[in-house]
């Protein structure tokens, strides 16, 4: 079983960074492991829709984005250390959710929640004015 833990959330004031980490461990019973998954994280702020924020392909590390983040967030991955971060900039109130990430399945659809099979418990991010 896959399991992902995010970290590096928290309290920023607007215009500031975070970078979040997400770590994997496990891998499928098909013995499929973290570097052969697209990744991504997704947001919820209260009351919204989960959105999708960012995604990372396993091989060529081709990078996608939410119509949202303009610039604002860039997302890598260190196949070495099992982990995928999201650095984020510019923040904006709007921009407090729980971040989440997920691994996918599949290489096709990366900003569609259903192309996801495992996903990591969150991390708050808030962002005052």
């Amino acid at each position: 079983q896959v399991q992902l833990v995010e970290s590096g959330g928290g309290l920023v004031q607007a215009g500031g960074s975070l970078r979040l980490s997400c770590a994997a461990s496990g891998r499928t019973s098909s013995g499929r492991t973290f570097s052969s998954y697209p990744m991504g994280w997704f947001r919820q702020a209260p009351g919204k829709e989960l959105e999708f924020v960012a995604a990372i392909t396993w091989n060529t590390g081709t990078m996608y984005y939410g119509d949202f983040v303009k610039g604002r967030c860039t997302i890598s991955r260190e196949n070495a250390k099992n982990t995928v971060y999201l650095q984020m900039n510019s923040l904006e109130p709007n921009d407090t959710a729980v971040y989440y990430c997920a691994a996918a399945g599949r290489d096709a659809g990366l900003w569609r929640r259903d192309a996801y099979d495992y996903w990591g418990q969150g991390t708050q991010v808030t962002v005052s004015s």
